[in-house]
């Protein structure tokens, strides 16, 4: 196989730190994180102690002023050990990165360092019941008030990762809903805010432990001073989102991309183990040659996203390709679980097995961070095919 180079000594030795938290901190507790639909708070606080939260972000911040590749590390030691319940690349590298783009000054300095240490968990609220993967579509509120003193915040958003943990949501609103996307900006909405109420956590077919919950805005006064980036983007939220878009669509891939890996790992030991017949399930050629044209696939992948990461730190990911990486890898993704699965018969099925749950995990790829149709869309567009 190709020899992996994204990845220096010191990623690699990040990436062997966490490993090590991972299978102290997360793994003892994942299955009961499952059954109670959201991790403990307390884990959040401790990645925050031991520097495992926004590691990209300036050391002024709280960060440790790491390049994006300290958090591809984390992100795939997340997805090899199956522990899809930890939302840490959404509150590092997607929320955390929100604030220090387009945050004012007093915004960074008063949400990034609580971010950084765990005390603070973050989240971004798109999605609601009628506009998903369309963010043109959203339907909350917020209306500047007669005095300019406070946005009167309405609505409601659905899918909320981090969402009933969160303390701080970034809030996707039309401030004014007169001029469509031009008029969405982007609110910091904080916990105990009168009006906002946080709905049942949402259960789900995968990602069980992970949670995920309804948000609800009732005439919340959210004071002007938090509207990210101060005055000067109001009606510019739709422009922050499509530039975050590339990272948090390769994000997706990166995982998809890990958790493959660690499915065929799974796999191969598993079909050298298990006997049919009064053989290895391994000493079939369906098997073998299964395994090898999933191998190949995934090595394709890997070299594809690893490649979308060097751009990525250039700054250099465009849209489409970024699209390209989010669709592809997360239809492979969920191949190779379907196909390993079956290669595991029976227990295939049960879910105290890793594949089992990384099959269910899984599923959902190829819907958020845009689904994979959307996906599609972008690339044609790209390749001046836009429909209608």
């Amino acid at each position: 196989m190709i020899e992996r180079t994204l990845l220096q000594a010191d990623h690699q030795a990040f990436a062997d730190s966490f490993r090590r938290f991972i299978e102290r901190e997360i793994t003892p507790h994942h299955a009961q994180w499952e059954e109670q639909g959201y991790v403990d708070r307390q884990v959040w606080a401790k990645a925050g102690a031991n520097g495992f939260l926004c590691m990209s972000m300036p050391e002024e911040y709280g960060g440790a002023g790491a390049d994006k590749l300290y958090s591809v590390a984390q992100m795939e030691e997340i997805a090899r050990a199956g522990c899809s319940g930890i939302g840490f690349g959404l509150h590092s590298e997607i929320v955390a990165p929100y604030i220090l783009h387009y945050g004012t000054e007093a915004q960074k300095r008063k949400y990034l360092p609580r971010l950084a240490d765990g005390s603070m968990v973050g989240a971004i609220a798109m999605s609601e019941p009628a506009a998903g993967s369309d963010l043109q579509g959203v339907k909350t509120t917020a209306l500047l008030s007669e005095d300019g003193s406070h946005y009167l915040l309405n609505g409601s958003k659905t899918f909320i990762t981090n969402g009933w943990h969160a303390d701080l949501v970034i809030v996707v609103a039309k401030t004014d809903p007169a001029a469509g996307a031009k008029g969405t900006s982007l609110l910091l909405v904080e916990r105990g805010m009168e009006g906002f109420e946080k709905g049942q956590r949402l259960k789900k077919a995968g990602m069980k432990a992970q949670d995920t919950s309804e948000l609800f805005f009732d005439n919340v006064r959210v004071p002007a001073e938090n509207l990210l980036g101060g005055p000067a983007m109001q009606g510019k939220g739709f422009i922050c989102l499509m530039e975050q878009l590339p990272w948090e669509r390769l994000q997706i891939a990166i995982g998809a991309v890990a958790s493959a890996e660690a499915a065929i790992d799974w796999t191969v030991e598993y079909v050298k183990e298990r006997k049919v017949f009064g053989q290895p399930v391994a000493a079939f050629q369906n098997t073998r040659f299964t395994l090898a044209e999933l191998q190949t696939e995934v090595q394709v992948a890997r070299v594809f996203v690893d490649k979308c990461c060097e751009l990525i730190l250039k700054d250099q990911l465009d849209t489409a390709t970024a699209s390209m990486a989010k669709y592809w890898t997360t239809d492979l993704q969920f191949k190779v679980m379907d196909e390993c699965v079956q290669l595991f018969g029976g227990y295939g099925y049960m879910w105290e097995y890793p594949i089992t749950r990384a099959w269910a995990d899984a599923r959902v790829q190829r819907i958020y961070g845009g689904t994979n149709e959307i996906m599609k869309e972008v690339i044609t567009r790209s390749m001046g095919l836009g429909g209608r």
